[in-house]
């Protein structure tokens, strides 16, 4: 998003103090219906001249429409940006000398461990902003690369030792992480608060779509669920797989993966208020097994 009134306009559609963040700075965010639920989870990007809106593959057309339903006299002008930029996520304890001997610049004090950290570095003739994301293995970046650089930093990063992994790796850490992803654990129904996003959202900021409903839901003190860590064995239940306490239906399960660190299947899953306690066990449905109930992170870095 370009022009005058950017920062406004954005302030005004997400939880985030955008008007308040540093300039160059990135946050996450929740962008929300008038009734609370969301519409996407965003990461803004301020930058000089520009505010970069980076959300789950898939959700840019839908965030731009509902930008757009509201975007109407603010000097403000939205653009498709994803061609603009590969990604490549550099992670693990060697993270911060790896991305130091291939890139040929020191990082910024606690860019791999404070989450949406940003540093802008000079790599050839390209500028790449590279983005704080411990929340994997407690150390971590995602660099954001111009096209016609991907192959070269690439190529730097494993001759300076860095390992090929995939998105079926990092999607086991991540649940191993508790961290919720939009289009699995976080829907269009999904309260932000019901998913641990409190760093999401400002309490100060003023006013924004859907503030009054989270406002009453922190007033209140509690939801009616909460996303939760499961325990499942050799249990192997789909997304969507109900809980049970007893015959009543308590909750349900969003992402599964086989969790090499604990030996067992884990999941995230979202369960009713009475029951988080840690050890908590419900039955799958379908007879399929039990779910135990787990702290987050599953597995700490």
């Amino acid at each position: 998003m370009t022009g005058e009134d950017r920062v406004s306009f954005v302030h005004g559609m997400c939880t985030q103090d955008v008007n308040g963040l540093a300039t160059p700075g990135a946050a996450r965010a929740a962008m929300l219906t008038a009734k609370g639920a969301m519409v996407a989870d965003a990461r803004i990007v301020k930058l000089p001249e520009e505010l970069l809106i980076d959300v789950e593959p898939g959700l840019g057309e839908k965030v731009r429409a509902f930008l757009d339903t509201y975007l109407i006299s603010e000097d403000a002008e939205l653009a498709e940006a994803t061609g603009r930029f590969g990604q490549l996520g550099l992670y693990g304890p060697r993270a911060a000398e790896v991305f130091e001997r291939a890139l040929g610049i020191a990082p910024a004090a606690g860019l791999f461990e404070t989450r949406d950290a940003l540093q802008t570095i000079t790599f050839g003739a390209h500028a790449l902003h590279a983005l704080g994301s411990p929340g994997y293995t407690g150390g971590g970046v995602e660099l954001w690369i111009p096209p016609a650089a991907l192959e070269e930093v690439f190529v730097a990063l494993e001759a300076a030792g860095a390992r090929l992994i995939g998105r079926d790796v990092l999607e086991v850490l991540r649940v191993e992480g508790g961290l919720p992803r939009y289009g699995a654990d976080l829907t269009d129904t999904t309260i932000p608060l019901e998913a641990h996003l409190e760093s999401s959202i400002s309490y100060n900021k003023g006013c924004y779509i859907g503030q009054e409903v989270i406002a009453r839901a922190t007033f209140r003190g509690q939801m009616s669920r909460k996303l939760v860590g499961l325990s499942l064995g050799e249990a192997t239940p789909a997304p969507g797989t109900e809980l049970f306490n007893g015959e009543k239906r308590v909750g349900w399960i969003t992402s599964v993966v086989r969790s090499f660190a604990r030996g067992e299947h884990v999941a995230l899953g979202y369960v009713h208020r009475t029951l988080l306690t840690e050890g908590t066990r419900l039955s799958l449905a379908g007879g399929a097994g039990e779910a135990t109930v787990a702290s987050l992170p599953l597995v700490t870095p």
